[in-house]
């Protein structure tokens, strides 16, 4: 295992949005490990390195709420931008005020959670790629509070606070307790193939309000 960080994120409201909802958005009853990954990423990510998330702490109850929310019915044709570049007249934008639609969405809200996680090297790594090097400067970025892009909670509209734990010992306990099976949860999306990204699930299961992702079997 690399080099790993723990970080605590939070926020007001979280849509980490279930794939088998096609209209309506409904959310997972905790952030997923590809959205933990995505927090991370908005810190600190270089082609050299991989982030695996390792644990994730729920430190609220899991609450779940109802909104509505403007969103558009389409989405902007790259046809149209290459039909442009060559000479033609077409428009390159999406008319809000056209294509609005209003939609209900099933959001979580006050959610609190720690992300325990570790980078591994990839073959894009050079010479001068050492693990101590990235180590470092993504504890200097989570300390300054530096970020690439604003870190969300699964949608742009709901940001997130992050923040460093330097000592595992510093992270709260739970108050959740028992165990819960959380179904099957989308773990991450399958790169390896552009033209044909696969999603990848494994069966959640929360401990006394921990979900390890250490040994979990991963399926398409």
């Amino acid at each position: 295992m690399g080099y790993g960080i723990t970080i605590r994120v939070r926020g007001p409201y979280a849509l980490f949005t279930r794939p088998e909802m096609k209209v309506e958005r409904v959310s997972y009853d905790v952030i997923t490990p590809s959205a933990a990954r995505g927090i991370i990423e908005a810190v600190y990510w270089k082609p050299a390195i991989r982030w695996v998330i390792d644990k994730i702490h729920v430190l609220s109850e899991i609450q779940f709420t109802n909104i509505r929310r403007n969103e558009v019915s389409e989405k902007a044709s790259v046809d149209n931008a290459l039909q442009v570049m060559k000479g033609a007249q077409k428009l390159l934008y999406i008319s809000a005020v056209d294509s609005r639609q209003q939609r209900a969405s099933m959001v979580l809200k006050d959610v609190d959670y720690v992300i325990e996680a570790h980078f591994e090297l990839t073959d894009k790594a050079g010479a001068e790629d050492t693990e101590e090097k990235h180590y470092n400067i993504v504890l200097r970025r989570l300390r300054r509070g530096q970020y690439f892009h604003a870190p969300c909670l699964g949608t742009r509209e709901f940001g997130a606070t992050v923040e460093l734990i330097e000592d595992k010992r510093d992270i709260p306990p739970s108050p959740l307790k028992g165990e819960r099976d959380l179904g099957w949860m989308l773990y991450d999306l399958d790169f390896s193939n552009p033209r044909d990204i696969r999603p990848k699930f494994f069966k959640a299961r929360m401990v006394d309000g921990v979900i390890d992702l250490t040994h979990v079997e991963v399926r398409q």
